[in-house]
């Protein structure tokens, strides 16, 4: 474990995904589903639907275009999605009308996932605070979340918890980092950010001057540009 005089003073990192996950997850079971429902689906086909989600919801021009088109009609924004998500995994045209419904109403009824948090945070986080590092937290939710922190019992290991939505900018816009830093007192350099989503977590904080360390226990960015990591066991040895 690194000492006060390391390059790294702090360690940030993203929530959903990373910190926090859904356990059945959704995206599995969506293919699981279409997989039931007679279309083949490779896991090579699984995998690159995993990145085209990640990108998805990285505030793509796709999703921006989709949250304006569909507003307050959020039925029709996933069913727009589970459509978007079917010709992703191979169906084509006709399957994608004829599946979309079927699936739709599937997560609907039957997807009730329960949060659960990598244990060995539990070790690994206590371990960081005692050698000295800041610790914080930055999604990219729209209002504060410290209920979800306490639910999880993760609250008590953090010196900061913000959501984008407290500052206006949204990853990976590099200037949702400026409120974090600033609180943080540290310069980019110091600190060290991880996060499951390429497109939001590694290019934001990249492009904001932080190190970016992409947490990717599933394998879908096995040629990601950056460090990596597939175990939170990893992180100490990155510090």
């Amino acid at each position: 474990m690194a000492h006060l005089g390391k390059k790294y003073k702090a360690v940030v990192f993203d929530l959903d995904g990373t910190l926090r996950h859904s356990i059945p997850l959704g995206g599995d079971v969506f293919t699981e589903k279409v997989i039931e429902l007679g279309l083949p689906v490779s896991e090579e086909t699984h995998l690159e639907t995993g990145r085209w989600e990640h990108y998805y919801w990285a505030r793509s021009p796709e999703l921006m275009r989709d949250s304006v088109k569909f507003d307050v009609d959020e039925a029709a924004f996933w069913g727009n999605y589970a459509k978007l998500r079917l010709g992703k995994l191979g169906a084509n045209p006709a399957e994608v009308e004829a599946l979309a419904p079927q699936v739709r109403q599937y997560m609907n009824d039957e997807y009730r996932p329960k949060d659960w948090v990598p244990p060995e945070l539990h070790q690994i986080l206590p371990s960081l605070r005692s050698s000295g590092f800041k610790l914080a937290v930055l999604s990219n939710r729209r209002s504060p979340f410290l209920d979800i922190m306490q639910e999880l019992a993760l609250e008590g290991y953090f010196d900061l918890i913000m959501a984008a939505g407290e500052v206006g900018n949204w990853k990976p816009d590099p200037k949702v980092f400026e409120p974090m830093l600033s609180r943080l007192d540290l310069a980019p350099a110091e600190v060290m950010y991880i996060g499951d989503n390429y497109y939001a977590d590694v290019v934001g904080s990249r492009n904001a001057g932080i190190k970016p360390v992409l947490y990717d226990p599933r394998g879908i960015f096995p040629d990601a540009d950056c460090t990596r990591i597939t175990s939170f066991e990893e992180l100490p040895g990155l510090l």
